[in-house]
């Protein structure tokens, strides 16, 4: 596209994400910008990830790679990432390593601390994608888990960035991931999930930012 007209599909996408309405734009720009505009989200193209969505146990055979996790916060929302040098949103996880001894959820807490410095209960699986696109056939795990404590945000070591953590719902989510037909049934296992965690399904509102942690969560988190 050119770059005006790239700006205002990217408006438009980012306003039906946020769910705040229309956007009113000048030269191609939002008068009133979202946390969305703000980071440029969406300004790199989306790697395609669709992979059927599989709700049960993991195959015996199937090594699972990595550990990916919707990670709810008090309201029902879900913590998003979004990488500051490229725009992409990612859930928070990761390879499993030789440290987490063959455990997937393990991996999870580990990433959840490493990328996001957040603190997590006991991981809930929830399913796996199929991955066949690499020279290994593998199972990609999702799980959820609440939020129990978090602290300000640091460089991840892995990627060398320090990530801006989001809160959304799981539809605007799975919006973000543009996923597909896929997301539907994901979905199904993310907001059965919550419900088990005791929370209740989150209103439609903008995009926020993970707030500043208070000083009793920062402590509990320890």
């Amino acid at each position: 596209m050119a770059p005006s007209d790239a700006r205002r599909a990217l408006a438009a996408l980012r306003a039906r994400i946020n769910g705040t309405g229309p956007a009113i734009l000048e030269d191609g720009r939002p008068l009133a910008p979202t946390r969305l505009d703000d980071l440029q989200v969406l300004r790199t193209p989306r790697k395609p990830q669709l992979w059927p969505w599989h709700a049960g146990p993991v195959p015996a055979g199937l090594p699972v790679q990595q550990a990916w996790g919707w990670l709810f916060a008090k309201d029902g929302r879900v913590l998003v990432l979004i990488g500051q040098d490229t725009g992409s949103a990612c859930l928070p996880g990761g390879t499993v390593e030789a440290a987490d001894h063959g455990a997937p959820a393990r991996t999870l807490r580990r990433e959840a601390w490493e990328e996001a410095r957040v603190r997590i209960s006991d991981p809930l699986y929830l399913g796996y994608h199929p991955d066949d696109s690499g020279s290994r056939r593998c199972a990609r795990a999702r799980y959820a888990a609440r939020i129990t404590g978090w602290e300000p945000p640091s460089r991840d070591e892995a990627t060398g960035q320090t990530y801006t953590r989001l809160l959304a719902t799981p539809e605007q989510t799975a919006q973000l991931f543009d996923w597909g037909d896929e997301a539907a049934s994901q979905l199904a296992s993310v907001h059965s999930a919550r419900e088990e965690l005791g929370l209740t399904a989150p209103a439609r509102q903008p995009i926020t930012d993970l707030p500043p942690p208070q000083p009793n969560e920062t402590a509990l988190a320890r």
